[in-house]
């Protein structure tokens, strides 16, 4: 069997100052870029296990937002595998041959290289070509401009004063979420707001946590290297099964549970209004919290979104939401509405406070819903054509999810693999997502995850051409 590294070694194994240049990309991008090459260059080898994502940032000095950040991605490229009760580990790769007959040790090669993606269908990317660098940097401009003195050597804890009231009346409006300044939290994105969040329910007392199956594994690694026991409940077309919520929640003693309400990941349902109802009744009956993930709740295209959850109880749920799925993941920003009795301690790594008040700027000069409102029209318009060739090219496959969000579901027949249609569609620069990656049931169909959001409007039926002769 093989085994990982000492601990101890990691700072070598990982020489972030190697992956620096004469201009640096950020930490996040040194810590997977390091990561990505230890495995490519046979370092690091299948099945080896990485250390949890808060002890590696200890040996690297980094904050544990930048190692969750690297391993959520090298885990939704399937470079490395996060399963429940297991520590993450480096996935199964393609055997090296030995280099000759007489050698009693492969050499190890230079991987080829991967083809470029030229048709972009993962789930959960945003359109980056869209991204609004001229408002951004206006924003970054008149925010840092307009920085008193004074703040620029202040504390703030849980955030700049402008951000946290900005992010307020956004919510309020748009989601119409009880949003108090005062209960808002500035972070870098929904996994750091996930982070704080757990490590306070640990520290009173939760041991586990509730989570929808399907569902996105990043937030699941996060609450249960923090201590939190994924407890898995199911998912159908009305969303997460509060009934099984409910038993489960007895059964385990579990009083927390994550859920997307407004567009399930990836499923993609909306949370029913009864199922609603009932789940704010059984967090108030069992002095319980649900964690809202506000994941592609803006985008809702057959009728006008959904409000948030938290208006409904917001002594019982936490509303966490960022711009990495709306704008860019990028920006790194994102923020908490905590119940008022929920106070975790402040983050020991803030988000930039030049970024924060680029943040106020960026909302309150209308920047942010100008950017969603084009947005909106653009994924309607990119999800019609996607469906569209769907019917012409796999007219017997059967589509699921809402008229919202960046993604649908495809369900293959059941003589396809999906890991086959994947393998093969990377070979040819075509990028898919098998469901079977959020989920460890192994009852569901296998199907396809496509994500639309990042797909070029000028190669969307050809990419689907290329995906049915790929079933076929």
């Amino acid at each position: 069997m093989q085994k990982t590294r000492p601990i101890l070694a990691w700072e070598m194994l990982l020489d972030l100052e190697a992956e620096g240049t004469d201009a640096r990309p950020p930490l996040r991008d040194r810590v997977e870029n390091a990561l990505r090459r230890a495995i490519e260059d046979g370092r690091l080898v299948t099945g080896s296990a990485v250390p949890p994502s808060r002890t590696l940032a200890e040996t690297l000095g980094v904050s544990r937002w930048v190692v969750t950040e690297a391993y959520g991605q090298l885990v939704a490229e399937g470079v490395l595998e996060a399963r429940t009760g297991s520590a993450t580990r480096v996935a199964e790769r393609q055997e090296v041959p030995k280099a000759t007959r007489g050698n009693d040790h492969p050499r190890p090669r230079d991987p080829a290289p991967a083809p470029p993606i030229r048709y972009d269908l993962r789930p959960g990317i945003p359109d980056l070509r869209a991204t609004p660098r001229s408002r951004w940097a206006a924003a970054l401009r008149a925010g840092l401009a307009d920085l008193p003195d004074r703040e620029l050597a202040a504390a703030h804890p849980f955030g700049y004063a402008p951000s946290r009231a900005a992010v307020a009346a956004y919510l309020s409006r748009s989601r119409h979420a009880d949003a108090d300044p005062d209960r808002v939290t500035i972070t870098h994105g929904a996994t750091d707001g996930m982070d704080i969040l757990t490590r306070e329910l640990h520290g009173r007392g939760h041991r586990a946590l509730l989570v929808e199956d399907p569902s996105w594994p990043r937030l699941r690694a996060v609450a249960e290297d923090n201590g939190l026991r994924p407890i898995r409940v199911p998912v159908d077309d009305d969303g997460i099964d509060i009934e099984v919520l409910a038993a489960l929640a007895t059964r385990t003693g579990a009083r927390a549970a994550l859920v997307t309400p407004a567009h399930q990941f990836p499923l993609g349902a909306a949370l029913a209004p009864s199922r609603r109802e009932q789940l704010v009744r059984w967090a108030r009956e069992h002095a319980g919290l649900v964690i809202e993930d506000d994941y592609d709740a803006e985008f809702r295209y057959d009728r006008r979104p959904v409000p948030a959850l938290q208006r409904l109880a917001p002594d019982h749920v936490a509303l966490i939401g960022s711009l990495s799925k709306s704008v860019s993941p990028s920006l790194g920003l994102g923020w908490m509405l905590l119940p008022p009795d929920l106070a975790p301690p402040p983050s020991a790594a803030p988000p930039s406070l030049i970024d924060q008040a680029a943040l106020a700027e960026f909302i309150t000069r209308g920047d942010l819903e100008r950017h969603l409102r084009s947005s909106r029209t653009r994924f309607r318009r990119r999800r019609q054509r996607l469906l569209d060739a769907l019917t012409i090219e796999l007219p017997e496959l059967a589509v699921t999810g809402i008229a919202a969000g960046m993604h649908l579901v495809l369900t293959l027949p059941s003589h396809v693999p999906a890991s086959a249609v994947v393998g093969a569609g990377a070979s040819e620069g075509l990028a898919l997502t098998s469901l079977r990656r959020y989920t460890d049931t192994a009852d569901r169909p296998d199907a396809l995850v496509l994500g639309y959001g990042n797909l070029d409007d000028a190669l969307v039926e050809e990419a689907i051409a290329h995906l049915a002769a790929l079933v076929r």
